[in-house]
């Protein structure tokens, strides 16, 4: 590709999108080559491009989390919820959650300027109740690429219900680890990154100067935490399991000094607490063997 001229104006276009002048070199390169930048003897190592700032917000409680915290105090095999996955709502509990924050964010001055949010019930539900709290009107843009890990024949099933119903599915995933082990019909980690990784894509190219705003699920958002800070797979599992990930937590990358997206906060449930609005840390349903 050619080299790219700043025209005079504050704004500069690169294969049709507007970007500020004022950024760096660096942005302002990766976004006229995205991927690639280019160095004395041929083409660098790939350089990724991403928002100004990364917002990733859990849901609020579902019933979905109600019912899987009644099925492991009870030891039954199959949780107790009569939507589809992708129809669970929030609790009364979850909405407060969400209303909480959005107010937290309405008195914000750096707010997200895009929303995206799993199509999932109570992903969605969360993102419309959080900015009607604030205040912004913003439209919530569902993207399938933010939907819930999908487990296929263990689905509304617990650990329990699986190490009884399909004792070989369960002794094959302790062997491959919860990483690459993929149920029939549903998805492993490694593919739910796939599709990130599709996603991160289409911000670079969309929303690069943005602040951007995605309500998504536990196990997603550890899959971009995978991807932001570079993890290998124990790393994410350990993330996973030794770091809680309460409903309607934040977790916020935000750019720093090298143009890098770095972390900014951390599960973080200050808007909750402020509210005295109850923080559970119920793991996302009907998934009991994560």
């Amino acid at each position: 590709m050619s080299p790219v001229a700043r025209p005079a104006s504050r704004q500069v276009y690169c294969r049709g999108v507007r970007t500020s002048s004022a950024r760096s070199p660096l942005r302002w390169a990766r976004r006229a080559a995205p991927g690639l930048l280019r160095g004395g003897a041929g083409y660098s190592a790939a350089v990724i491009s991403d928002p100004t700032e990364l917002w990733l917000l859990r849901h609020g409680q579902s019933l979905g989390n109600v019912a899987r915290d009644r099925a492991r105090d009870e030891q039954v095999e199959t949780l107790d919820i009569a939507e589809r996955d992708m129809d669970v709502p929030l609790s009364d509990l979850g909405v407060r959650q969400a209303k909480a924050f959005g107010r937290w964010l309405g008195a914000q001055e750096r707010q997200p300027e895009v929303v995206l949010a799993s199509p999932y019930l109570r992903a969605a539900q969360t993102a419309g109740i959080a900015l009607e709290a604030a205040g912004l009107d913003l439209r919530v843009h569902l993207d399938e690429r933010l939907r819930e890990r999908e487990l296929g024949v263990l689905d509304l099933l617990t650990s329990h219900g699986v190490a009884t119903r399909y004792p070989v599915e369960a002794e094959r995933r302790r062997r491959l680890g919860k990483f690459y082990h993929r149920p029939p019909g549903g998805e492993s980690w490694v593919d739910v990154a796939l599709r990130i990784r599709s996603l991160r894509d289409s911000l670079a190219r969309e929303h690069l100067d943005k602040r951007v705003l995605l309500v998504s699920h536990e196990v997603v958002i550890v899959i971009w935490r995978y991807l932001l800070e570079d993890l290998d797979e124990a790393g994410a599992l350990a993330l996973a399991r030794e770091h809680p990930m309460p409903n309607c937590s934040l977790t916020r990358y935000v750019t720093n000094a090298d143009e890098e997206l770095a972390l900014d906060l951390d599960a973080w449930t200050a808007p909750l607490d402020a509210a005295d609005v109850p923080v559970t840390e119920a793991h996302d349903a009907p998934v009991a063997p994560r």
